[in-house]
């Protein structure tokens, strides 16, 4: 299979679909590998980095697409790549396509398949091409509220985890999946005083045995949250509904309940975030204010540490990609129904029901 690795063009976003390393490997298969020239310097890899893997340099976007059957990529495509995706060319990426109707429509339209990181099953269970990254957002997600909650930043002025003498602050993380779970510890070992919620109990007993004392665990409601807020210094929005639009589990009236300079974190902002009041940033301009709170809500949270971040993402990613260049998408799906999970869109149809009734459109189950 002939497979093109482009430069990403988000805004700040740093991250390369592959690694060298994963270069090799699929080479080593038998594959052809073209990298756009430069699609790796963000995370440190040259373009003879990639020849030495056994790839080729491509000197456009443009060519990248055109040259390849199966694209993989760290984000969407955005609006000027949209045209660069051919019928029945195979991109390999997160999508989240629930938050954006502009981009579903016009991968429709192109009639590629969409196979999406972030909802593929693993033989276990769990979503493994999303663990890595929901672990970077979760861990700097309390690195930027620290951050953020700076006097000079427009926050509250609180140190995180407080001194001698004076208490620390107060950090509430709603969702104890893998992203909260990853910023409850991060805040932990700061030495803040940390409330996580989720709904299920199951999982809230397993993070009261395995977590520090300094995090309490608390079952989300609304009436749970709300009695929280005003005594929150900093606030992680962590659900997660897999494909789907995540919910608004903080509403525009709460923020009212919070004091001025506090900080909220969105990390669900790719699905469409779950505080009434977000929309998305970016790493250059990452926060604005809502009834004198600090919204944070960028969209590639991990692109800011794209190092650590592209060699965790390649690492769950590469046996995937392996197995869909060595069978084609079909055979390997037909042989793992976690990674047909993973299929949104084939041939101008949905596939993916989540995404369906995000934007009342036919649904098409895959074996269909």
């Amino acid at each position: 299979m002939i497979i093109g690795i482009p430069k990403e063009i988000k805004t700040n976003e740093n991250r390369v679909g592959m690694t060298p390393a994963g270069v090799h490997e699929l080479v080593n298969h038998g594959h052809t590998v073209y990298v756009q020239h430069t699609a790796g310097e963000g995370s440190g890899y040259s373009d003879d980095d990639y020849i030495k893997a056994g790839a080729s340099i491509l000197p456009t976007i443009e060519d990248t697409y055109a040259a390849a059957d199966m694209i993989i990529k760290v984000k969407e495509p955005i609006e000027p790549e949209y045209k660069l995706v051919k019928k029945g060319q195979l991109l390999f990426t997160y999508f989240h396509f629930a938050s954006d109707r502009a981009l579903t429509m016009a991968m429709l339209e192109s009639e590629a398949t969409c196979i999406a990181y972030e909802t593929v099953v693993g033989p276990q269970g769990g979503l493994p091409l999303l663990i890595p990254m929901s672990e970077i957002a979760g861990r700097m997600s309390i690195q930027e509220g620290a951050r953020f909650l700076e006097k000079p930043q427009g926050g509250i002025g609180k140190l995180l985890g407080g001194v001698p003498g004076v208490k620390p602050a107060k950090v509430l993380v709603i969702g104890a999946g893998v992203v909260g779970r990853n910023a409850a510890l991060m805040a932990a070992g700061l030495g803040a005083d940390v409330t996580i919620t989720d709904i299920s109990l199951n999982t809230l007993r397993h993070v009261a045995e395995v977590m520090p004392k300094n995090v309490k665990t608390l079952y989300s409601t609304r009436h749970n949250i709300e009695a929280e807020l005003p005594t929150t210094d900093l606030v992680i929005g962590s659900v997660l509904i897999p494909g789907a639009k995540a919910p608004k589990l903080v509403t525009a009236d709460m923020l009212k309940l919070m004091r001025k300079g506090s900080v909220i974190v969105d990390v669900a902002i790719d699905q469409g975030g779950c505080f009434e009041t977000s929309h998305p940033t970016t790493h250059t301009n990452p926060i604005y204010t809502v009834e004198d709170i600090v919204h944070y809500a960028v969209a590639n949270i991990p692109g800011a540490v794209p190092y650590t971040s592209t060699i965790a993402l390649t690492n769950a990613t590469l046996p995937y990609a392996i197995v869909i260049a060595d069978k084609g998408w079909k055979e390997a799906c037909k042989n793992d129904r976690g990674l047909a999970e993973g299929v949104n869109m084939v041939d101008g149809k949905v596939t993916f029901k989540a995404v369906a009734q995000a934007w009342d459109l036919p649904y098409h189950p895959l074996e269909l």
